[in-house]
């Protein structure tokens, strides 16, 4: 996807929140829990954002991080021990995805089957481990939805990545909604509270997909807005800010996204 952008059209600062307030999935943080899913999570909260973009508020929903999991196969990776965002993406387009949310919110076809964790932080819910075994794929609604499966399935109208170049990804949020990233997590990473984060000291902990939402200056320092999955009680209130513009621990190298099929 590239667009044709004039650099004097990118507005300084940009929260996808603030510029579509009807999309309440912008918003929302989740917990992947203790299980390395955050290609799925980063793939399917920006889907659930597109979905209600695209129709202009007409479909409020949430995507299934569950279904994205379980269901991709080889495709997209290793289930719980990490995964492709590109490879969600692609699976949104071929095979679609129902709806869903988080641990033990029957509302939509498939909530996540794995419970909350305690993500670098001190609280009252059990501590996270690594990796974990990946739920087997189970092609029907789990929640109190009376749709079936088949009929529940949201597809993808595109799946694509975008260059590195800021101004081609700021172009992408600003017309389109938020995108999938990934990046590399250092030791100084999970303790992060506030601030433009830029790695500074520590050794490789892995690799961490996530959701871009919009960008900003803070004291001079030029940053992406970014939605996180390790609950609303890590960072600030789940978000987080990272150094824009230097191509910070890979931020901008791998960014994807895609439309959604409105039905």
């Amino acid at each position: 996807m590239f667009h044709e952008v004039d650099e004097k059209d990118l507005p300084e600062t940009f929260d996808s929140r603030t510029n579509w307030p009807n999309c309440p999935s912008i918003k929302a943080v989740r917990d992947q829990g203790s299980c390395g899913s955050c290609w799925a999570f980063g793939a399917v909260e920006a889907m659930s954002d597109r979905l209600c973009i695209f129709s202009k508020g007409a479909i409020k929903t949430e995507i299934s991080a569950q279904d994205m999991l379980t269901c991709c196969g080889i495709t997209c990776g290793d289930g719980c021990n990490g995964g492709y965002p590109a490879g969600a993406w692609r699976h949104w387009v071929n095979e679609g995805l129902v709806t869903g949310f988080l641990y033990g919110n029957d509302q939509y076809c498939q909530p996540y089957s794995i419970p909350p964790c305690e993500h670098h932080v001190e609280g009252k819910r059990p501590k996270c481990s690594e990796g974990g075994s990946t739920p087997k794929c189970e092609r029907a609604c789990m929640g109190n939805t009376t749709e079936n499966y088949k009929k529940d399935l949201h597809f993808g109208a595109d799946s694509y990545e975008i260059s590195s170049d800021v101004s081609q990804i700021q172009a992408e949020i600003q017309k389109h909604g938020p995108v999938e990233a990934a990046f590399t997590v250092y030791a100084d990473f999970p303790t992060y509270k506030s601030g433009v984060y830029q790695h500074v000291t520590g050794g490789v902990l892995g690799g961490h997909a996530i959701k871009i939402i919009g960008w900003g200056t803070e004291e001079g320092t030029p940053y992406w807005l970014v939605a996180n999955s390790w609950n609303s009680d890590w960072g600030a209130e789940g978000f987080f800010k990272i150094k824009r513009g230097v191509n910070e621990c890979g931020i901008e190298d791998s960014v994807v996204a895609g439309r959604p099929q409105l039905k």
